[in-house]
């Protein structure tokens, strides 16, 4: 599957400092940038037909970042689904990825279209806080019990008001070859006690024992999250990233001495190598177990190879023990300007259904239906792991680059960790310093 956290452009319409939503150059700033040709495209959403909430229109258009082949037609046909159902006219404008999410500001306060992708997470909740998306209760009435309590919770705002569905998630977590572990008599580690001395025991095999790669710095986020969300909890990671705690306080010197104790199970090659780099180690059995997203399962073409990987979760540590994971979500959202369509709120709410995930998951099998009742009956055990690990948590986490401003996430946090990967040493005083700037701004 085509990940969501790689990096793309550092160029940013998104803000007044910076970003992307893989990953870089987008921020958070004024309306007045002006809209990129590629964006320009993909504006014009069809207005409302009454200005009273009527449903007189038949015609909905979608703004989407989803440029990839295999999600722009797993898309497509759950919009052509839709329009057979409902006998309403879908105008798909589908924009570069990386453009769609560098201009999304730019877009969302100019003409946008009715309907389009983005992400839950702090991104989710700023553009619905601006009043650039609209609410959505009254199709959350209709499918609100297709999802559970964390889907729900991550797809409200901070006023308590829907603006999201779900589409698809995938969780983060170490995945290893369960050949090379029976082989060596491995088990799966409960606790960070039980992951430490497993890794020991791998390095004295002569293994890398825990696969990493930092080269694009974007899969360090994926580590820091677990270590502060075992160590603080899922409460602390978010207000960490909507900045209402300190960056310089102990609670986050914690996480960095906890990870300490890890690093020399590491690759030491990390920070010179790509996620697909290490993905190909783990697949020559050269390293014991890697911490990533799903989505590295694309990079095992040997089928062979792919029955063989099995996953884990994060394990417990001093706070919630594995009640959190890490599943960054995608889906749909209402712009301002389509509120009053009822044929765009009737498209989301297709979309919140089994019919709906089932019709996207057709095409594109990488990504996990997040719809209770799903077809799940051609997932490989794996796939299963994953889904059930989903769905046993408690809490949901988004990627530190979408639960915090992005400009921190990229500009700040990304280079500071890369840092603390060579030196083993952090400033926190110097991250609280910019966050006080980057979120004032």
């Amino acid at each position: 599957m085509a990940p969501t956290q790689p990096p793309s452009i550092s160029g940013s319409a998104e803000s007044g400092p910076t970003r992307r939503t893989l990953l870089k150059g987008l921020g958070l700033g004024t309306a007045g940038i002006a809209i990129g040709p590629l964006l320009a495209a993909c504006t014009g959403g069809s207005k409302p037909s009454s200005s009273g909430g009527g449903s007189a229109s038949k015609s909905v258009s979608v703004g989407s970042g989803s440029s990839d082949d295999v999600p722009k037609r797993a898309y497509q046909a759950v919009f052509d689904a839709f329009s057979k159902q409902s006998g309403n006219t879908v105008k798909v404008n589908t924009v570069p990825h990386n453009d769609f999410q560098n201009n999304i500001n730019s877009y969302l306060n100019g003409s946008p279209d009715d309907v389009f992708t983005w992400f839950a997470g702090y991104r989710m909740r700023f553009y619905a806080g601006k009043g650039l998306a609209a609410p959505i209760d009254d199709v959350w009435d209709k499918i609100g019990g297709n999802f559970s309590d964390a889907l729900a919770k991550a797809s409200t705002g901070d006023d308590g008001k829907k603006y999201f569905v779900p589409n698809y998630n995938y969780p983060w977590g170490f995945f290893y070859r369960k050949s090379v572990w029976e082989a060596k008599g491995y088990s799966v580690p409960d606790t960070f006690d039980e992951l430490k001395t497993l890794s020991a025991r791998m390095k004295k095999d002569g293994l890398i024992p825990i696969g990493f790669a930092d080269k694009d710095g974007w899969p360090a986020m994926g580590t820091f999250d677990y270590i502060n969300m075992r160590t603080n909890g899922y409460q602390f990671h978010v207000d960490l990233c909507a900045h209402k705690e300190s960056w310089d306080q102990q609670k986050v010197k914690d996480v960095f001495d906890n990870w300490k104790a890890l690093l020399p199970y590491q690759d030491p090659a990390a920070l010179g190598a790509t996620w697909q780099e290490a993905a190909t180690a783990l697949g020559q059995k050269k390293t014991g177990m890697y911490l990533l997203g799903s989505f590295v399962t694309q990079q095992f073409t040997d089928k062979a190879v792919l029955a063989d990987i099995d996953f884990f979760p994060f394990p417990s540590m001093a706070v919630e023990g594995k009640d959190a994971i890490e599943a960054p979500i995608d889906g749909l959202m209402l712009s301002k300007k389509g509120a009053n369509n009822q044929a765009a709120k009737d498209l989301l709410a297709f979309l919140g259904t089994p019919q709906g995930q089932d019709t996207y998951a057709s095409i594109d099998t990488s990504n996990l239906q997040t719809a209770k009742g799903s077809d799940t009956s051609k997932f490989s055990p794996l796939n299963k792991k994953c889904a059930e690990a989903i769905a046993g948590a408690k809490y949901i986490s988004q990627f530190l680059d979408r639960d915090a401003l992005p400009a921190m996430a990229n500009n700040v946090v990304l280079p500071a960790l890369q840092g603390f990967l060579k030196t083993g040493s952090i400033d926190t005083k110097g991250l609280e310093a910019q966050a006080k700037q980057l979120y004032a701004a």
